[in-house]
């Protein structure tokens, strides 16, 4: 019981990780963005591509904020030209257009990489998975405490999350920019009265949660030690989920919300006859987000604009 709660939990980091860059998007200008999870697809093959360029190939510790660095400029960068060439146009367009267009240029993420990531010379086929450098020290043998496994990738995604929350929490709360962000969530119209520039704001929203879901790309890698285009789809759906399990727009619900999500589907293990087991695990986590949403439909902590982290 106890194992597969720490392996829950470190499940759950990674989903939150990537739920808390929806869930900002989203608590800005009221956008499901589902690319997102393309977004973290980018940032792991972005970690990767740092590696490859590397020409010794080492695993040393230092590559890894290097990997990180790569990974975050390739998202970031990705997400803010989607943020100004999809998004922007269609800012006061009826919900229904941007959702549709979020669908497309998530497929059209996925196509890219799956064509073209393959063909730059020295780069391995993106049309199957691709193996994923284990770093030392942050991957390899496993801890035991107490009788507990724990993979040190695992420990490094709960860290990541950890160091990641207190960041956000300090940027929203304690600068400028993130109580411009404030502003801007509750009422953006009111905002650019106040001399502040929202288009900005938006694009700063965009940076984060692009950055947090590269960290979570990363992660990835190291814990299932290979990459392929696929990735993203799954793993922001889970995101998704997580966001809305929270509270949609709540950036503490997104972390609460991807935490219980991960410790639902490896709770899901324990459950009798044939209705339980990992291949029921997705199952089991959308019908309690069904069921959180009948009783209590703002979610666990509630549904409202980035007002804190």
């Amino acid at each position: 019981m106890l194992q597969q709660l720490v392996n829950g939990l470190s499940l759950g980091a990674l989903y939150a990780l990537i739920a808390v860059g929806y869930t900002v998007v989203y608590g800005i200008i009221q956008l499901i963005n589902f690319a997102h999870g393309e977004i973290f697809m980018i940032g792991a093959f972005g970690a990767l591509t740092v590696w490859l360029l590397v020409p010794s190939g080492t695993t040393s510790v230092w590559m890894l904020p290097l990997m990180l660095i790569g990974g975050m400029i390739a998202s970031v960068g990705v997400a803010l030209l989607m943020e100004r060439f999809a998004y922007r146009p269609l800012r006061n367009a009826p919900r229904l257009a941007p959702l549709i267009t979020a669908i497309g240029v998530s497929i059209f993420l996925q196509e890219f990489v799956r064509l073209f990531y393959g063909d730059i010379p020295g780069f391995p086929d993106s049309k199957r998975a691709i193996p994923f450098p284990q770093i030392d020290y942050v991957t390899g043998p496993a801890f035991t405490i107490g009788g507990i496994t724990i993979q040190r990738a695992a420990l490094f995604t709960m860290a990541a999350l950890i160091v990641c929350s207190a960041l956000l929490y300090v940027f929203i709360n304690r600068t400028r920019l993130g109580r411009a962000m404030q502003a801007t969530s509750q009422d953006p119209d009111t905002a650019r009265l106040m001399g502040i520039n929202v288009d900005r704001i938006i694009m700063v929203a965009f940076t984060v949660g692009a950055a947090l879901a590269a960290v979570a790309g990363l992660c990835y890698g190291l814990r299932y030690t290979n990459v392929d285009f696929r990735i993203g789809f799954l793993a922001g759906l889970k995101a998704f989920t997580a966001a809305v399990l929270g509270g949609i727009g709540n950036v503490a619900g997104a972390v609460v919300g991807g935490l219980v999500l991960g410790v639902i589907e490896a709770m899901a293990t324990f459950i009798p006859g044939q209705f339980g087991g990992s291949a029921w695990k997705d199952v089991w986590a959308f019908v309690i987000l069904i069921l959180v949403l009948v009783f209590r439909p703002q979610g666990l902590l509630g549904a409202r604009v980035v007002d804190r982290a």
